[in-house]
């Protein structure tokens, strides 16, 4: 009988400064729309 180990996968990473995968994804966009509005009205 063959033992089947159960591997979990971690999200994220060790150097996240963020407690939560969620806030650094909200933040993430934020600063994403952030740029995108920057370049959008400056050229």
């Amino acid at each position: 009988m063959q033992n089947k180990e159960i591997k979990t996968f971690e999200r994220g990473s060790a150097l996240s400064i963020f407690s939560s995968d969620r806030k650094e994804d909200v933040i993430a966009l934020i600063l994403a729309f952030i740029l995108a509005m920057a370049i959008y009205f400056i050229y």
